[in-house]
């Protein structure tokens, strides 16, 4: 086969030993699942596997590298927007509840980052509080720019995130609610509350006249 060719059948078949090493760990947990059973769910032996990994650790790492690429992605198309604070936080509790619903997504909350080298914990921790920031960015910048009413954006980003983690614990495929639904409905009910509503404009009409004394009388 061409380098081409051989490149991209490599790289599709390492996506294939993902794509399955996250379901199988999504399911069992990290700990009780094994190589053999991702080798056997692929049909392969599980030598095959360290053509592509050279531990189940780093498949783990891979699988949560992918869904913070993910989260960087549409971080990075927010951040380039001129929205102001309040829709900058909408888009990013929507895109974020979406990834939620996606294995690589839950593989963010759902994994513990102590299973992982110091280095790659490192990494983990890291890029955890860089999406922490974002969301306090988004709401302190609608505070600034007067879509966002006053509040502590510490706390806030914690309640918010708080609520978008547990997405990635129970949402399962083919339910009720499409993962798009859900995210709209977070999106809503997460912000409504600090959205700021613009002031009321009084009425400019013209005050009432007095009766006359003994007119109109009931």
């Amino acid at each position: 086969m061409p380098f081409e060719s051989r490149r991209r059948a490599r790289d599709e078949k390492r996506d294939a030993v993902l794509r399955t090493a996250v379901q199988l760990f999504l399911e069992q947990g990290y700990h009780r699942a094994t190589l053999n059973e991702v080798a056997e769910r692929l049909n392969i032996t599980k030598p095959a596997l360290y053509n592509y990994f050279r531990s189940k650790e780093e498949i783990l790492f891979e699988c949560w590298a992918i869904g913070q690429e993910q989260v960087d992605d549409f971080i990075a198309e927010i951040n380039a927007s001129d929205d102001n604070g309040l829709v900058k936080l909408r888009r990013l509790v929507r895109a974020y509840a979406e990834n939620m619903a996606t294995d690589y997504g839950a593989s963010l909350v759902r994994f513990d980052p102590r299973d992982l080298s110091e280095k790659n914990s490192r990494i983990v921790r890291a890029a955890k509080r860089g999406i922490d920031r974002t969301f306090r960015k988004y709401i302190a910048e609608g505070m600034a720019d007067g879509s966002i009413k006053p509040c502590d954006p510490k706390m806030t980003a914690f309640m918010i995130a708080g609520s978008l983690n547990w997405i990635g614990h129970w949402f399962q495929p083919g339910g009720e609610l499409s993962a798009e639904a859900i995210a709209g409905e977070f999106a809503l009910r997460l912000t409504e509350g600090l959205a700021a509503r613009p002031a009321r404009k009084r009425a400019a009409a013209a005050p009432a006249k007095r009766r006359r004394a003994g007119g109109g009388s009931r």
